[in-house]
């Protein structure tokens, strides 16, 4: 019997172009992204219920998060003109054309609600661009999964299903962190909902990404996910969300708990955003997650 033939590529080299972006600033603008479209849902949700304090957080941490965003975005493009030259069409079919057009719609009213809440200049213009922000909010956060699913990278690509759950969640997370860490205690009660429901969904949406993927016909793409450093920082970003969410829903009655849960969120949906990056840049370099998953389903489908 002659042993089946297993795969190499040529010298080992990776079968597809591994993408040129940066991981401090792709990375970076995954993250920051997803916390300024989650703060403006939530200071939407506080203007509503009357928490003023807490809107005005979440306002100022919008603009903050989204003009972050966009710097790490311009500098990974290397000349402001590149993000301008996006501008020039809207193809509906292109998560990035799209995601242009959000965030050059986005970043103005969510300006627009923090200069208004800081200043006090023309009330009701921002009290709308609150609302507009919030409307627009879930797109901002959500966009980007899309966008780096529709990559050729595997790992990324394959888990297409369950991504945008993990982003919205992320950012949610986040987003409630940074209101348990910079309001007091008696007025982060929309916070800490927010904290609660994104922390749930994104520690379900992970791990049924990671089981899909272990069970599916591509089960090595779970690899890049669980093993190595990423694997690693992943589960530390899994037990900081656990943690804080425990924190979150009995530090009630403690300021300190609250805070500490909020920069705990904070820094795991930082480490979820890294970690997601570098497992689609790990996949990239490898061959075998190019092709080992063709050839188990294409047996599968035989």
């Amino acid at each position: 019997m002659v042993p089946e033939a297993e795969f190499t590529s040529y010298y080992g080299r990776p079968v597809i172009n591994e993408p040129v972006w940066g991981a401090l600033d792709v990375a970076g603008y995954l993250f920051f992204g997803g916390l300024a479209g989650g703060s403006s849902v939530l200071a939407a949700s506080a203007h509503l219920s009357g928490h003023r304090g807490l809107a005005r957080v979440a306002k100022l941490g919008a603009l903050g998060a989204i003009s972050l965003s966009a710097a790490a975005l311009v500098h990974d493009l290397g000349r402001p003109a590149r993000f301008a030259n996006m501008l020039r069409v809207f193809k509906p079919s292109s998560p990035m054309s799209v995601g242009s057009w959000l965030l050059t719609g986005y970043g103005p009213v969510a300006g627009a609600a923090a200069v208004s809440e800081v200043t006090g200049i023309l009330p009701r213009a921002g009290t709308a661009a609150t609302f507009g922000a919030g409307l627009l909010g879930p797109a901002i956060t959500t966009y980007t999964a899309a966008l780096i699913c529709d990559t050729a990278v595997p790992a990324w690509h394959a888990g297409y299903r369950e991504m945008p759950y993990v982003f919205a969640g992320s950012a949610a997370s986040a987003a409630g962190g940074l209101g348990l860490l910079a309001t007091p205690l008696g007025g982060a009660g929309p916070a800490r909902q927010l904290a609660v429901l994104g922390a749930g969904v994104e520690l379900v949406a992970k791990r049924q990404l990671v089981r899909r993927l272990a069970a599916s016909p591509a089960q090595s793409l779970a690899e890049p996910y669980e093993t190595g450093t990423v694997g690693a920082v992943l589960r530390l970003a899994e037990f900081l969300t656990a943690g804080a969410l425990a924190g979150a829903l009995l530090g009630r009655r403690s300021r300190v708990i609250s805070a500490l849960s909020g920069a705990s969120l904070l820094a795991a949906s930082a480490m979820t955003r890294f970690g997601i990056f570098e497992a689609g840049m790990t996949s990239a370099r490898d061959p075998k997650y190019t092709i080992v998953p063709q050839r188990q389903a294409g047996r599968q489908r035989g």
